[in-house]
């Protein structure tokens, strides 16, 4: 995909060019503690992101990458593929362009390894002293937010498919700006159930 910069008049690119232009007198009126305040928070996503990514990643059962509930559906393996494009493309805005490119693998674990490299060059993007192409709240609200989207339906799938991952207070989990790896904190606060199940009204 071309560069936004070079789009067309009339064409989605040119379109999502102005819808950004028209966002401009409100972004720059940004200090750059107000920007250095986003990018942190945006690191926070990013952790946030890793530590659930990689609790629904961990220990899948076998044949999981190929699971597929329909043929409207993603396999995991299509999901996790996705996650590498996602950030791929954040990491392309975080340096000002706005390129997509689909380049997943047919390997389930080289594209979850592909995957925790990207969030890892993002955050070392958003570390560096270097401002952002595009503002924070465009690299939350497309890719991050999306990749979000897509590691609550792996963890649908792993219900589905008889894996369920475990409930947890994420609040209190140990989720720290730059630890965007697979090695993450192994102090949970798991539990049992459904924390959202009304419970039945206790008899007089």
């Amino acid at each position: 995909m071309r560069d936004m910069a070079r789009a067309a008049p009339g064409s989605r690119r040119d379109a999502r060019r102005r819808r950004l232009d028209a966002l401009s007198p409100i972004l720059g009126a940004m200090t750059d503690a107000d920007a250095r305040a986003a990018a942190a928070f945006l690191r926070h996503t990013l952790a946030t992101l890793a530590y659930r990514a990689e609790k629904v990643l961990r220990d899948v059962p076998p044949g999981f990458a190929g699971y597929r509930l329909g043929p409207a559906t993603r396999t995991p393996q299509e999901l996790v593929a996705h996650l590498g494009d996602l950030l791929e493309w954040a990491g392309s805005l975080a340096d000002g362009g706005w390129t997509w490119q689909a380049a997943g693998s047919q390997s389930f674990e080289a594209d979850v390894a592909r995957f925790f490299a990207a969030l890892a060059r993002l955050d070392a993007r958003l570390a560096s002293a270097a401002p952002l192409g595009h503002p924070a709240e465009i690299v939350f609200q497309g890719p991050i937010a999306d990749a979000l989207t897509h590691v609550g339906q792996l963890a649908l799938l792993r219900g589905h498919a008889g894996a369920p991952v475990r409930p947890e207070s994420y609040g209190r989990a140990e989720i720290t700006a730059g630890r965007v790896g697979r090695d993450q904190s192994a102090k949970r606060r798991e539990f049992d159930g459904d924390a959202s199940a009304r419970k039945p009204p206790a008899e007089a």
